[in-house]
């Protein structure tokens, strides 16, 4: 069972915590993760991109010049695509390109990308993270505290209404820094996780993750 050091929001350690070993400590599949973010991107395409064909392109009804005769080639429309102004062949039109993986694959993939985090010491466990007032320069201290710079940060869970309120502080004061974003537990995703240097998780955090993804 991985074993972390627990910190406080001013870097200081105050103790250790015990990680789920199914979700913080299996055997790491790369790939799995590879094809979970490749899914998610895919996902998030618009697939807006579109050409028109020959039968779209405005003009061209009339054959341009007679069969024969006039010693040029033979021409049926000046909006065939070899002309300026045709159409286009085999051109982009609207798609969706988004596809899924199954249930159990997108799972292990999250549970790969949290374990590669606990095995790189990527991963910061706060024993709680909550701010006064939504100040970004709060914030900004906070990880200055914890010395990162790139980081995804988790909380929630079961917690009183003051550390909710603090939480969703900490969710507002994180949104104007460059390279920091914040999530829910049930919303952690392959992606999210790999996008950022440091993953800094609240202690309710944890907890809620093994709920949810245990």
């Amino acid at each position: 069972m991985p074993k972390v050091p627990v910190v406080n929001m001013n870097g200081e350690t105050v103790g250790e915590v015990d990680l789920p070993d199914e979700i913080f400590g299996i055997e790491v599949n790369e790939a799995l993760i590879h094809e979970a973010v490749l899914a998610q991107l895919a996902r998030l395409r618009q697939g807006t991109a579109s050409t028109k064909t020959r039968g779209e392109v405005s003009g061209g009804g009339r054959k341009p010049w007679r069969q024969k005769g006039t010693g040029r080639a033979r021409q049926g429309s000046i909006r065939a695509p070899h002309w300026v102004g045709g159409g286009v062949v085999f051109g982009p039109q609207p798609r969706e390109y988004g596809y899924e993986l199954p249930k159990k694959a997108r799972r292990l993939a999250l549970r790969s990308a949290l374990s590669s985090k606990v095995r790189d010491g990527e991963l910061i466990v706060v024993d709680e993270l909550r701010l006064a007032e939504p100040k970004t320069a709060a914030m900004a201290r906070v990880l200055k505290n914890l010395k990162v710079g790139s980081a995804l940060i988790v909380t929630g869970g079961k917690e009183d209404e003051d550390a909710r309120e603090g939480a969703r502080n900490v969710v507002l004061a994180a949104r104007n820094l460059p390279r920091v974003d914040t999530l829910r537990p049930e919303d952690l995703n392959p992606y999210a996780v790999t996008a950022h240097k440091h993953l800094i998780l609240s202690r309710a955090a944890v907890d809620r993750i093994g709920e949810v993804w245990g």
